[in-house]
């Protein structure tokens, strides 16, 4: 296998996608047909499902906090945190992954992209998100304390955008890297390269002058525009490749 030689003058963005949470046995809740309980997961997974049925996405997310509660990082998870401690503010991990196990194994600087699963904040005031692990009884729509609007998971639905600062801070670290004079590397892992925005930061990175690096188990969308490919799980992959100097 390809080493992937991590040094002081080396700066490292990865993304991470489902494949990698996938690994760790968290839960899917789509099955073959792309629905859920018979539902079509836009029912679940957006603004206008919500105002619909917002008991019937509370018990939807309650099973996915139940389902991602019971499992725990795993080897990938556990290199990734190694190379942040190595690299410092040299590394940044961005992740398409609501689960929060990257947070659990040990990783600091991280962007959750699509949100998180153990996050709520409410759909009518400014409230803050905060951190919430309740699995709501079924029928439970909570609400919220500063002013009784119904409260949603902090999660990036079908339809809305992703946060302007969770992308500044990945352009801001990207240009960073690819102005240090150093090495700048992006490596993906677990990624099928269809969701955009992520799918398009190879493309920057190399644009940038970058080295680009896939980890998947699966062929990617976009497996053609990375110059280093790798097929295997990432909990296998990962802690042997690198090369902390």
């Amino acid at each position: 296998m390809e080493q992937l030689i991590l040094d002081s003058k080396t700066w490292l963005l990865v993304l991470t996608g489902a494949g990698v949470s996938a690994e760790s046995g968290v839960p899917t809740f789509r099955g073959m047909d792309g629905l859920w309980e018979n539902h079509p997961i836009e029912d679940v997974a957006s603004p206008q499902g919500f105002g619909k049925d917002p008991t019937l996405v509370w018990r939807f997310y309650s099973q996915r906090r139940a389902g991602a509660a019971a499992v725990h990082p795993n080897p990938g998870h556990d290199a990734l945190v190694a190379w942040e401690r190595h690299l410092g503010d040299r590394f940044l991990l961005a992740t398409q992954n609501v689960d929060g196990l990257h947070r659990r194994a040990g990783s600091n600087r991280v962007v959750e992209m699509h949100g998180n699963l153990f996050k709520t904040r409410c759909s009518m005031c400014k409230r803050a998100p905060f951190d919430d692990t309740t699995v709501y009884p079924v029928g439970t729509v909570p609400t919220c304390d500063a002013c009784g609007g119904r409260l949603r998971p902090h999660i990036v639905w079908f339809g809305e955008y992703l946060d302007p600062a969770d992308m500044q801070r990945i352009e801001d670290f990207a240009l960073r890297g690819s102005t240090s004079g150093g090495r700048f590397i992006f490596l993906a892992a677990g990624t099928s390269g269809l969701v955009y925005p992520a799918a398009g930061i190879v493309d920057h990175v190399r644009a940038a002058g970058g080295e680009t690096w896939l980890v998947n188990l699966d062929p990617a969308q976009n497996s053609n525009r990375f110059e280093n490919t790798i097929t295997g799980k990432s909990g296998e992959v990962l802690p042997k490749l690198a090369k902390l100097g």
